[in-house]
């Protein structure tokens, strides 16, 4: 078929040149926004005299009708088009006549597919946040329903000191916040029209740029050209960030999994996000959390081959650059299925709340406290954690634990102990001790989950299309459940 850019070529391009070169078969879900995109530069040439009215509305009348066939099912979007923008133009034209090539008027593939990238990654953008708002929520359920869950702490996988169940998802509470604060700042940073710079030099029509932003929900147009059509920092960004993204959901993902297995039992996987085995009847997989952490490498990989592509290429536009897009969409869809799918196995997980107890009071979670005990007993604290030391290895011998030693085998080590001693070093006391900012401690975590609920309140919940979050709602929604 005839191409946009054939005028100046004297013999047709090789069937094989032509298919490595054509991006039908992935650019094509840029449909709306190459639509939406038409609409408001026809408007705004039509604003600027360089349409007339009827022409105008012959080819908005015509674009409307090619949106609502594609939607309808009636009219298929074929391979035979090098592109999207082809496909339109060419639809366009064979259903209005002469007035469906004028809509190409001040514009440039370069400037348009930048557009259409960029009116795309900015829903993209909102739809992610829609999808940590869902997450930050769950997280904030379980955080209130379980501040007086003790489980034990770790620090190199090992039992390091007792904390709560409350304390450990607020960790991740703050990890998604920084992601959802990350893409409202780069949201703000990318929401700039690029229409209007042509191929990479502007323009001698007399375009309204402003007036194009406006109509399409831009802050304004980009302010140079060449960087318009040639810049992809802002997919950069957001794969960045659906990086990071990944990377806290498979860091829970990995304790869930550890969780779940036989040696913790600290949750159970509810059924319809396990599977089984093929040959061990009793196997009950964590496949979602196991599929979410091995996606995290594809979602890196993405990123990788966008910053690879980009960094030796001259200005302005450069072929490369349509490498952007089958990246970009993978990591998007990548991290918005994981982000769902994850949700929605953390609403469902089940705490097996009494075996987190047993299993922090198990591991000498509380030797900490113990050495704190002595100091406050006027002994040095080097001291203190040297004698501490001795009394683990004492009890490791004796298969118990320290609060289970009788005052006669403590006293065998440090004459300070007293019978005090087994109420300072109770898993409940070790943490309601902890009384600093962002401890585990009962008040300490009163102030965390009240600011974060003040940060959940005041997202803009009816922009994102959700139900309001309110303070109240802590009381009645279930986030995890305790395993009967």
């Amino acid at each position: 078929m005839a191409q946009l850019w054939g005028g100046r070529f004297t013999k047709e391009t090789e069937q094989q040149v032509y298919d490595f070169n054509a991006s039908i078969g992935f650019d094509r879900r840029l449909f709306h926004q190459d639509i939406e995109g038409s609409m408001a530069h026809v408007a705004m040439l039509a604003k600027q005299g360089i349409l007339t009215g009827e022409e105008r509305d012959a080819i908005r009348k015509g674009l409307e009708e090619i949106r609502r066939d594609v939607d309808g099912g009636s009219l298929e979007i074929g391979e035979q088009y090098e592109d999207i923008h082809s496909f339109v133009e060419a639809e366009l034209t064979a259903r209005i006549g002469e007035a469906g090539k004028k809509l190409h008027t001040g514009r440039s593939r370069n400037d348009q597919v930048a557009l259409d990238m960029r009116l795309y990654t900015r829903q993209r953008v909102k739809d992610t946040e829609k999808l940590l708002a869902e997450l930050l929520k769950v997280i904030f359920s379980t955080m209130v329903q379980n501040v007086g869950t003790y489980m034990p702490g770790f620090t190199h996988l090992q039992k390091a000191q007792p904390i709560t169940l409350a304390h450990h998802y607020g960790a991740y509470f703050e990890m998604f916040r920084r992601d959802l604060q990350r893409l409202e700042d780069l949201y703000g940073r990318m929401n700039y029209c690029p229409l209007g710079a042509g191929a990479l030099a502007g323009t001698t029509y007399p375009l309204d740029r402003e007036y194009t932003a406006q109509l399409l929900g831009f802050q304004g147009p980009t302010l140079n050209s060449m960087d318009s059509v040639s810049d992809r920092d802002y997919l950069i960004e957001f794969l960045a960030a659906l990086s990071m993204v990944m990377m806290h959901l498979s860091r829970f993902c990995e304790e869930i999994i550890i969780w779940n297995s036989d040696e913790y039992r600290f949750v159970e996987i509810d059924d319809a996000y396990s599977t089984g085995s093929s040959i061990m009847p009793q196997k009950k997989n964590p496949d979602i959390a196991e599929l979410v952490r091995g996606k995290t490498g594809r979602v890196y990989g993405d990123l990788m081959g966008l910053l690879t592509m980009m960094k030796g290429l001259p200005l302005a536009y450069n072929k490369d650059m349509q490498e952007d897009k089958e990246a970009a969409f993978d990591a998007m869809d990548t991290t918005a299925d994981c982000l769902a799918l994850f949700t929605g196995m953390l609403r469902t997980l089940k705490f097996r709340k009494q075996r987190m107890e047993e299993s922090a009071r198990n591991g000498f979670t509380n030797a900490t406290d113990a050495a704190d005990y002595l100091v406050g007993k006027g002994v040095p604290f080097r001291d203190a954690h040297g004698i501490i030391g001795r009394l683990v290895l004492y009890c490791i011998e004796k298969n118990t634990s320290i609060d289970r030693l009788s005052l006669e085998e403590l006293k065998g080590i440090c004459d300070r102990f007293e019978e005090d001693f087994y109420e300072a070093v109770s898993l409940k006391s070790c943490v309601e001790k902890r009384l600093t900012t962002g401890a585990p401690g009962p008040a300490a975590m009163e102030e965390e989950i009240r600011a974060c609920a003040g940060y959940l309140e005041g997202l803009d919940w009816d922009g994102m299309g959700l139900e309001r979050f309110t303070w109240e709602e802590r009381k009645k929604d279930q986030g995890g459940k305790e395993d009967e």
